[in-house]
């Protein structure tokens, strides 16, 4: 049983007591029965009185709680619809008084929440407001009567970040172009002349739109001013190189060089003024000196006709090169010509350095070459001779390598410009074929000449023998002493016929004995050692005949043929 039960109980109990003690009084006193009704009457009508005030209260009380819970309903709903949420659902069977409460919490949260979400609209209103005024950008499309969504705030805070994002991005590269715009103005000396040029000097960088038809703007000044610092650029380079090239042609002094130092770099309007002034002043001394003048650009005309393999006929044909009457035009004539073989030079440039190159191998090669036919290589020390035939080997291969880069080179480079490549007035290749004729026709008069020299050394010392010398030392042979050279001479007299069918296959020379020749005008005929056909036994000859030293690429020791001393 409840509690609000048991008092009721106690409540009737209560008032049956008093009713009971009221009766007794009245018993007591002596109060006739029609009082005693009387009297309860009027206890009954006071505690009915007393009740229906107070169930009067209690159901005022519930038309109260009634009328809440309609309210907040209705108001909790218009809430939910505004706020774009589920509407509230009653949690099982409750009371009106509870349900009241729950109503009027949910109610209050519900207005708190669309506060917030209006307060953070507005907020995010003014900051877009100020982003787009500095974007130059249309403001972001939201309707602020209305209470917005979480999806629509978090959206709306999204394009807030990237405007945020854009801006410091922009400002970034606003502040980067502006600092270049300002050191080209400071270079060229140039003053803001239109209003967004001072917009743009202005110290200000808050007050500047970051539109991106200004970025853009902002760009094409930047893409101007960078030109025109180029063009300045290229016009104090052209007016250094035409100052020095009047410096080399004039031979200005290097003190009066030094004293123009300070403009030789940089490309300010003044710098560049400057220039034009010492360009002028060189060249009214240029004409003063046009004799000079011309014999420098001579001596210049002549490099680059080698650099550019000109033939004779080539340099023949610039007719000016050989006149003596120094005047403003022949400068002029020669003036031209400089300048068009500099550009000639340079579009071909890579072709030349590659002709060049194969002309320094060339003649490293034909070095070589030279070192390898010379008969006193074999006295060298250290391995040199190891190495400069190793040399000599590794060029024989680079060239022919070369040779075929620089003819692929050279085809294309005919096929663009459809005409041939000349190198000392003929095309490459057939200059270079010409160059290893002429070389392998030097190899073979040399071979030939040598051959005949031997020849005639041959009858020479058949007819007459040769006198004993001591040969250079070698590494690897024993030194050729008289003593040795006596012995030899002795020992093969005998055998004269075989040795000499032997001597020319290996190059050895045997001397004869001094006793054993005798000068043609003796009493004794010479013809009486050679009538038999047999040659007279020599020692050998360091240094004669070297190309027959060689077997299979080894040099044949001494102690290799007994009777034989080479």
């Amino acid at each position: 049983m409840r509690r609000s039960e048991v008092l009721a109980e106690e409540s009737v109990v209560c008032l049956q007591k008093a009713l009971n003690h009221l009766r007794e009084i009245w018993e007591l006193i002596g109060i006739p029965e029609d009082q005693r009704l009387q009297r309860t009457e009027v206890v009954k009508k006071h505690i009915k009185e007393l009740l229906d005030m107070m169930i009067a209260e209690e159901e005022s009380l519930k038309e109260r709680l009634i009328k809440s819970i309609s309210v907040c309903q209705k108001e909790l709903s218009t809430l939910c619809n505004e706020l774009r949420v589920e509407p509230f659902q009653e949690e099982g069977e409750t009371t009106i008084l509870q349900l009241e409460k729950d109503l009027r919490t949910q109610v209050e949260l519900m207005r708190k929440q669309k506060k917030e979400r209006k307060q953070e609209l507005k907020l995010l209103q003014e900051q877009d407001q100020e982003l787009c005024e500095i974007l130059c950008m249309p403001h972001y499309d939201i309707d602020s009567a209305s209470v917005p969504s979480l999806e629509e705030l978090n959206q709306f805070r999204q394009h807030v970040t990237t405007l945020r994002e854009t801006k410091a991005s922009r400002r970034e590269e606003f502040v980067s172009i502006k600092r270049q715009i300002i050191l080209c103005m400071e270079e060229l000396d140039h003053t803001p002349d239109t209003s967004f040029e001072r917009d743009v000097a202005c110290e200000d960088e808050d007050a500047f739109c970051l539109s991106l038809e200004n970025i853009a703007t902002l760009q094409k000044l930047l893409r101007q001013l960078e030109m025109r610092k180029s063009q300045n650029e290229a016009v104090c380079e052209g007016l250094r190189a035409q100052i020095r090239e009047l410096w080399d042609r004039l031979q200005i002094p290097e003190e009066e060089r030094e004293a123009v130092a300070t403009i030789m770099s940089g490309s300010k309007a003044k710098v560049r003024k400057a220039l034009q002034s010492e360009v002028d002043r060189l060249e009214e001394l240029k004409m003063q000196n046009m004799k000079k003048v011309i014999e420098a650009i001579r001596v210049e005309l002549v490099q680059y006709w080698d650099q550019c393999f000109y033939s004779q006929e080539q340099r023949q044909a610039f007719a000016p090169f050989y006149a003596e009457d120094y005047t403003e035009n022949l400068l002029q004539l020669h003036d031209a010509e400089i300048v068009q073989l500099k550009n000639y030079y340079e579009v071909h440039k890579e072709l030349f350095e590659g002709v060049q190159k194969w002309e320094e191998t060339w003649r490293l090669f034909l070095e070589f070459e030279r070192k390898a036919s010379d008969p006193n290589r074999f006295t060298n020390r250290g391995g040199n001779l190891l190495k400069e035939e190793k040399q000599r080997a590794k060029l024989q291969k680079m060239l022919p390598k070369l040779e075929e880069e620089l003819k692929a080179r050279i085809e294309l480079w005919e096929q663009e410009h459809s005409k041939a490549f000349m190198v000392n007035g003929q095309k490459f290749m057939e200059y270079v074929a010409e160059q290893w004729e002429m070389h392998r026709l030097e190899k073979e008069r040399a071979r030939q000449e040598r051959q005949l020299k031997n020849k005639k050394q041959t009858e020479t010392e058949m007819l007459y023998g040769s006198a004993p010398r001591t040969p250079s030392k070698r590494r690897g042979l024993a030194p050729n002493t008289p003593g040795k050279a006596r012995k030899l001479n002795t020992t093969t007299m005998s055998n004269a016929t075989a040795n000499s069918s032997i001597r020319p296959i290996f190059g050895g020379t045997i001397y004869h004995s001094p006793v054993s020749r005798l000068p043609p005008s003796g009493s004794k005929p010479v013809a009486a050692s050679t009538c038999s056909g047999k040659k007279t036994p020599r020692t050998g000859r360091h240094g004669a005949n070297k190309e027959n030293l060689e077997l299979n690429g080894s040099i044949l020791s001494a102690r290799t043929f007994k009777g034989f001393q080479i």
